[in-house]
């Protein structure tokens, strides 16, 4: 009999995602003082605050420690140690301390934990006791749990609207041990979040075959925008809990538009289009709408993405691309599938704005301590920077998300 394990590695895809390198940093070497304070401020944050936060939010803003992704978002716009101090401050204010949890994680049953977060200190301490195993190496821990065994954590990194997967590259584009135990944690406390793991630990949910196909992720999103399955009561406001809704009770027709993406035999292209449409995502709604924030997660996971690939076996790239992808339709529909206008980006004027300005933007407009909203731009930032993009596509996507956000 075929085993479980054997099932998993027999339907990962043998195409692999060869994406541009994005550039590393090691905070632990640094020696200026904005990468000084980044380091202390992140090692501060890692023992003073918990990674799940109680503190309700509305609208579709996932109640998490934010506080890594905006500083390093900040300091690689070129925030000072003082914009970083202020930053931390503000980001800081509504997040509660460690809780003990109500038992320790340990040894091989370590997975009979995952998906609670009144565990996520012992998942925490679990981690870090790995780590020390490991002589600190951090790469062996993390490709250990992340890539390795059955149901490997790469299967829920998409969970909670891509929180452990931003968390990731976050930590490998800092190369901080702190960060990535901390994204590991939250891979393991989010792991039964929407069952996102099962998606990609059974092939049977991506090889259903669709009413349609297409090969562009802004036409299947119109598709959906018009589909009644999705006219629900319960979906009538934009916030977190939709999530549940649409995977509970709506999976059928969201895997339908899932798999009509056809990923071709050149996933490269593929990843790079969706990219722009993530960018178009993220910009397109109409300037009225008060607060289309929620929009920005599909970007942010995008080049989060673009990030983690290059540290990935090649057996996950189309199913980590199909994660997004799954992630990135449910969070439209959460955010009650909003017209997305068609060429908006391309057709930009940025009036002579350059990436100069919008760093400026990004750490001292009036909307840079929105995690949100500078996460958005450094993403934006990066893609351009890792594609070389000379349509200015992207950097006009971003003076476009300054001047419409509303975060």
């Amino acid at each position: 009999m075929t085993s479980f394990i054997s099932q998993i590695f027999g339907s990962r895809s043998s195409k692999s995602v060869n994406v541009p390198a994005v550039q590393i940093y090691d905070v632990e070497d640094a020696v200026e003082k904005p990468g000084r304070s980044l380091k202390h401020l992140l090692k501060l944050n890692h023992a003073e605050h918990a990674l799940h936060n109680n503190t309700p939010i509305s609208g579709l803003s996932i109640s998490q420690n934010n506080v890594a992704h905006a500083l390093i978002s900040a300091f690689l716009f070129g925030a000072n140690e003082n914009d970083l101090n202020s930053l931390y401050e503000s980001e800081s204010k509504t997040l509660g301390p460690w809780k003990d949890s109500p038992g320790e994680v340990v040894g091989v049953d370590w997975r009979d934990y995952l998906g609670k977060k009144e565990y996520q200190r012992a998942f925490l301490d679990f981690f870090e006791d790995q780590l020390a195993e490991e002589g600190y190496d951090w790469k062996s821990v993390l490709h250990k749990f992340l890539f390795t065994g059955e149901g490997p954590l790469i299967s829920s990194i998409t969970a909670s609207a891509g929180q452990p997967l931003t968390h990731l590259a976050y930590g490998l584009k800092m190369s901080s041990s702190v960060v990535v135990m901390e994204a590991l944690t939250l891979a393991a406390t989010c792991y039964h979040d929407n069952d996102i793991s099962k998606y990609s630990d059974d092939p049977s949910y991506f090889q259903q075959e669709p009413s349609y196909r297409s090969s562009s992720i802004l036409e299947i999103l119109a598709k959906v925008r018009t589909d009644t399955r999705f006219c629900s009561e319960s979906l009538a406001v934009a916030q977190e809990q939709n999530l549940e809704v649409i995977f509970r009770d709506r999976e059928a027709a969201l895997l339908d538009h899932c798999n009509a993406w056809a990923i071709s035999s050149d996933p490269v292209t593929d990843f790079h289009a969706s990219q722009a449409a993530a960018a178009a995502i993220a910009t397109g709604i109409e300037s009225g709408v008060e607060d289309g924030s929620g929009l920005l997660y599909p970007l942010i996971m995008s080049h989060a993405i673009l990030v983690l690939l290059p540290h990935t076996p090649k057996a996950f790239h189309i199913s980590l691309l199909r994660q997004w992808w799954l992630m990135t339709l449910a969070i439209y529909i959460a955010q009650l599938r909003p017209e997305i206008q068609s060429g908006h980006v391309a057709a930009y004027n940025v009036h002579e704005k350059d990436w100069q300005w919008v760093s400026k933007q990004a750490i001292s407009g009036p909307h840079a301590k929105n995690a949100q909203f500078v996460k958005g731009l450094h993403a934006l930032k990066e893609i351009d920077q890792a594609w070389k993009d000379s349509d200015e596509y992207y950097l006009k996507a971003a003076v476009l998300l300054i001047n419409k956000f509303h975060g």
